[in-house]
């Protein structure tokens, strides 16, 4: 790992790090924020997974969650949203290759040789992030994200039960398997069985048996997307049909943009700290 850049902000260190991932095969950037603390003091973490066309930068430049993070002592990590490189296969396209990683393991030519983002944020990334950050405490994490970022923080989470003690997103893809993103996004890098598709859909795990603690999701009225990608009604009806409870709250008047997000995310950074401080 190698460290990019460091810079004070809030009371805590802003830094961005990037490594060569033995899972996708290319080096992948990643931004964390640290709190000010005690010498061998130990932090929550908060996962934050971008969306589409997005790298790290977004949500570090305009997302608002350090003053939060360094007053309820939390650490924030935000990932790239794929693969990146020339030999990296893309098309031209923004809603499937580089920026559009889905946070799935392709198992299609030509994708299946680097994007493996499933992998990369399941399993080599954490155990990254537990190696060179000591004050990162992985027995209390909490995920969130946007759009498709949202997506993957909801279907990591069901798959993963037991990992995260509290969940959150910001107009999340809700369906990929009801949406023109989501079936263009599958097909292509997991191929046309749409059974095999299950696992990378929130409504889907929902639906099967998955379950989350704590559910936090905020959408905008005024999102472009709203009705024919993000399908949040299919969401609630989800979680109302398992008896899943989830906070689900339509904020009028709000579009897609980081405009929405960084009104709304001091908010979610203070309702994962009360979980990842508090009892299990």
């Amino acid at each position: 790992m190698e460290q990019v850049s460091a810079v004070r902000s809030h009371g805590g260190t802003q830094g961005v790090y990037t490594h060569h991932s033995r899972v996708t095969g290319t080096p992948m950037t990643f931004a964390v924020f640290v709190p000010d603390h005690a010498p061998g003091e130990r932090l929550p973490v908060l996962w934050y997974l971008s969306g589409l066309t997005c790298t790290h930068a977004n949500v570090m430049e305009k997302g608002e969650y350090r003053a939060a993070c360094a007053e309820h002592k939390v650490i924030f990590i935000a990932p790239d949203t794929s693969p990146r490189g020339e030999d990296v296969p893309n098309v031209d396209e923004y809603d499937l290759g580089q920026g559009a990683g889905f946070y799935v393991d392709a198992t299609q030519a030509p994708w299946s040789a680097n994007f493996r983002m499933r992998s990369y944020i399941e399993n080599e990334l954490p155990d990254l992030i537990a190696r060179e950050f000591p004050a990162a405490d992985m027995t209390r994490q909490g995920i969130t994200g946007h759009s498709m970022g949202g997506h993957g923080a909801l279907t990591i989470a069901l798959r993963n039960p037991g990992r995260f003690r509290s969940v959150s997103a910001f107009a999340p893809i809700a369906s990929t398997l009801n949406c023109p993103w989501g079936e263009k996004a599958l097909s292509g890098y997991l191929g046309p069985d749409r059974d095999g598709w299950r696992e990378y859909v929130a409504c889907a795990l929902i639906e099967d048996g998955g379950r989350l603690p704590r559910l936090l999701v905020d959408q905008g009225t005024a999102d472009p997307f709203l009705a024919e990608q993000l399908r949040t009604d299919l969401l609630q009806n989800a979680c109302d049909a398992a008896g899943m409870t989830a906070t689900i709250r339509l904020q009028e008047g709000y579009d897609h943009s980081y405009f929405f997000i960084s009104t709304f995310m001091a908010e979610h950074v203070v309702w994962h700290a009360a979980s990842l401080h508090g009892a299990p």
